[in-house]
């Protein structure tokens, strides 16, 4: 069918206004909806939990006496002499030759701190790239046990992969926190990331397995032809061909772990999920707290979709995809 023959309906500017005039008429619909709950928005309150101003003071050590000197604030007492260095920010409440006691506030200053948020995001983080460091580690290992002429690695390999992909993700962080992390005491944090690394690597693995079978079984031959070994038909040949061909799948399952990883809170870690939790319970403002905290993730994800589609798209510039 020619161009001037096209429905309106394949157009892709068309196709583009519509849906933009979609969601317009879907967040002005859930605007009214929320408009009729008489829910109090408190928008204003949700900038200090990514970041906040703290002042901070400076107090006196002991009982004593206070001397101002070229930006310094000295006290003097039975227990000593100390010295505090002041900068232009800070605010001197005391005088030359005041007698202060133990605790007595000499300057203050403010300082801005990480909100929990902040900190929640950088706990997700680093939890997600634990686990994903553990997963591929564990995959690759699994992929070339399943792909084994020995019998005895693949049906390990096979057991561990039914097992894993047959129980929730939540029962498996329950069991590896309460009777194996309490048995080898492993810290709560890094049970969760091996927890989501245990689980991901079965996921990880059957994928390198297919992308590396799925390479014809003629370059493996070609490569023996040329006095190849087995790690270097491998390394130089089939993996980095696999590897492209499972890039995709591999971006899907590094953004389902980090989403995944929101249920390490169940175990007390604080990632930006329980962050969610508790400055719900504290403010009793679930809309606007849940909305930030799902845009957060959506970020997270949203930057991981556009690097793998960027080393997808350099790869097959590359070819062999």
């Amino acid at each position: 069918m020619s161009k001037k023959n096209k429905p309106i309906l394949e157009n892709k500017t068309f196709g583009h206004i519509l849906a933009a005039g979609f969601f317009i008429l879907l967040g002005y619909a859930l605007f009214i909806a929320s408009s009729n709950m008489n829910y109090i928005w408190k928008w204003n309150s949700v900038p200090k939990y990514f970041a906040y101003q703290k002042d901070i003071s400076i107090q006196a050590p002991f009982d004593g006496k206070v001397f101002l000197k070229n930006n310094t604030i000295e006290v003097r007492g039975k227990d000593g002499v100390k010295d505090f260095k002041i900068e232009k920010s800070y605010k001197v409440l005391v005088d030359n030759n005041d007698d202060v006691y133990e605790d007595d506030d000499l300057a203050t200053y403010t300082t801005w701190k990480k909100g929990p948020i902040l900190n929640g995001l950088f706990v997700t983080l680093k939890i997600s790239g634990l686990a994903l460091i553990i997963a591929f580690i564990l995959a690759s290992i699994l992929a070339f046990m399943r792909i084994s002429n020995y019998h005895f690695l693949k049906d390990i390999a096979t057991f561990y992969i039914a097992v894993i992909r047959g129980t929730p993700l939540l029962v498996q962080i329950f069991i590896f926190y309460f009777i194996i992390a309490t048995i080898f005491s492993i810290e709560r944090f890094y049970a969760g990331a091996i927890s989501l690394g245990l689980f991901y690597g079965a996921y990880i693995a059957e994928v390198l397995r297919g992308a590396i079978q799925s390479i014809d079984k003629g370059q493996t031959e070609a490569a023996k032809s040329l006095g190849m070994n087995y790690i270097q038909t491998m390394g130089s040949i089939i993996m980095p061909q696999a590897f492209k061909r499972a890039l995709p799948t591999l971006v899907g399952e590094t953004i389902a772990l980090v989403k995944d990883s929101s249920l390490v809170s169940v175990i007390s870690i604080t990632d930006l999920t329980k962050v969610g939790r508790e400055i719900v319970a504290n403010t009793f403002s679930p809309f606007e707290t849940w909305l930030v905290i799902a845009a957060i993730y959506f970020g997270i994800t949203f930057t991981l979709s556009v690097i793998g589609r960027r080393i997808e798209s350099r790869m097959k510039k590359q070819g062999g995809m």
